[in-house]
């Protein structure tokens, strides 16, 4: 019997380091496959962006031309305004390519040879005008009857094209590797469950021969000793309760295994119930120093199997927390805004409130200053605004001098304008703009978060027709500024939405 009960326990161990193992390889390739297509995202807006550029930088020098011939074949002012309004903006456009272009050495020098076409180009259109307003019409046809105009205007083309066939190479290159990547990840995911359907199956085997040697075990010892009775019927239901636990988890494994983080987070809280029962058996077996087996059992019971079930619950956690925050941001954008007076005070007093025990705990006082005005807003959302930056300003506080927190308000322009002032670590200039970014944050990374409460406070202000902006040194503090609408109309509410 011990012999049984000793190899029941090692194959049950070996399961369920196997499911471990199994759930660990779906989490870290859930998360390779999500990091892969943010990255790809990236890519592809930047070259989608270049393309767009390089044809807005076409369609300006083709309207600038066209205003020229409008106005040498008519003479009238009136065609030089597509002329004016284009060579304007040419600039814009080849500053935006040089951008979009970033460290690619070889499109930098495709832009700057468009930067000196359009430049040429340019100069054609106006040296025409220039002889058509002084009257040296034939002059100017002339200019345009060489050509040169044109051959600038197919050398532009065929810059434009060296510029966009790489980019379109590079994008379907990257889909091909990204359908790669989910197709490999496919397979993981689909394995594993599979794997994780077996184990649960072998474990739920085990458990019912287990339970069968346990019941003729107990009329053996029901003939010899009735007092036994008793002990071995509780320790049958402890089995049956083991058992089912084991049955509820095959079945959530086997029914939910097409929403891989449900699943993960599901099958651990069976797996450490399981661990338990285990564990349960095992110190209810008599300590034999002499089986090194049954000690690495208990060994592993009490030490490496509550270790990776915590590095299973923290992964899982975490992708769960964000799934969950880039949920509510979502939903935020769908939800209609309700414009109602609102007494800033009396909602800033609210919101404050609810941090007083947290300041307290960092020895940190959070002041009203002076008078703040009514504005006609939503009010939840003005209410998770402030809570986020609260929130924030206690969480990066300088341990180093005592903590202070301010808001003020005022009228600027005919704006709302509240300053969160904070006397904590400060943000270094670089990360200014970069930490209203969903996923990004700034400096040491040694606070809870995940890098969206800013996100969703800049999502908010802009449906609320707000913009958000932080001022910041490091080591003396920062001030974010959001400035707001006296009146978020229904119309305005709209193109907030909208936008």
């Amino acid at each position: 019997m011990h012999t049984f009960s000793t190899t029941v326990t090692r194959r049950a161990l070996l399961m369920l380091i196997a499911a471990a193992l199994a759930l660990l390889g779906i989490v870290a390739t859930s998360g390779w496959l999500a990091d892969s297509t943010r990255q790809f995202s990236g890519s592809v807006s930047r070259m989608t962006s270049l393309r767009v550029a390089a044809g807005t930088l076409l369609s300006q020098l083709q309207d600038a031309e066209i205003g020229q011939r409008g106005y040498l074949l008519t003479e009238d002012r009136q065609y030089l305004k597509p002329y004016e309004t284009a060579t304007t903006a040419v600039d814009t456009t080849i500053a935006r390519l040089h951008d979009l272009a970033g460290g690619n050495t070889d499109a930098l020098r495709i832009v700057d040879r468009l930067a000196v076409l359009a430049a040429d180009k340019r100069e054609e259109l106006a040296q025409t005008i220039a002889l058509m307003e002084a009257g040296r019409r034939d002059e100017a046809l002339a200019v345009v009857r060489t050509g040169r105009g044109m051959m600038l205007m197919d050398d532009a083309r065929r810059s434009l094209a060296d510029l966009i066939t790489p980019a379109d190479a590079q994008l379907d290159t990257q889909l091909s590797t990204l359908i790669g990547q989910a197709r490999a990840s496919g397979w993981v995911a689909n394995l594993g469950g599979l794997f994780i359907v077996l184990v649960v199956g072998g474990a739920v085997w085990i458990a019912f021969r287990y339970a069968q040697d346990l019941m003729r075990a107990q009329s053996a010892i029901q003939a010899l000793n009735d007092t036994l009775e008793q002990r071995v019927s509780e320790r049958t239901k402890e089995l049956q309760r083991a058992n089912d636990e084991i049955q509820r988890f095959a079945y959530i494994v086997s029914h939910d295994l097409r929403a891989p983080l449900v699943n993960v987070m599901g099958f651990t809280g069976e797996f450490e119930a399981g661990l338990a029962s285990v564990r349960a058996h095992l110190d209810r077996q008599p300590m034999d120093g002499d089986d090194a087996a049954a000690s690495e059992a208990r060994r592993a019971v009490a030490e490496d199997m509550p270790e990776a079930i915590g590095f299973i619950r923290a992964s899982t956690s975490k992708m769960d927390r964000l799934i969950n925050a880039i949920l509510a941001l979502s939903r935020q954008g769908g939800r209609t805004l309700n414009p109602e007076p609102v007494a800033m005070r009396a909602l800033l007093e609210s919101v404050v409130a609810s941090f007083r025990h947290q300041a307290g705990e960092q020895h940190c006082t959070i002041d009203i200053e002076g008078h703040l005005p009514v504005l006609v807003s939503d009010r939840l959302a003005l209410e998770q605004v402030f809570g986020n930056l609260l929130d924030n300003a206690i969480k990066y506080l300088d341990p180093a001098r005592t903590g202070r927190i301010a808001i003020r308000g005022r009228v600027e322009d005919g704006r709302l304008v509240f300053d969160v002032v904070d006397n904590g670590r400060g943000i270094p200039p670089q990360d200014h703009e970069r930490i209203f970014e969903l996923f990004r944050r700034s400096g040491v990374q040694d606070r809870p978060g995940e890098g969206i409460g800013l996100a969703y406070v800049r999502t908010l202000i802009r449906r609320l027709q707000g913009e958000v902006a932080v001022e910041s040194v490091p080591g003396q503090g920062s001030v974010f500024r959001i400035s707001l609408p006296r009146s978020l109309t229904q119309l305005s509410e709209k193109h907030a939405h909208d936008a």
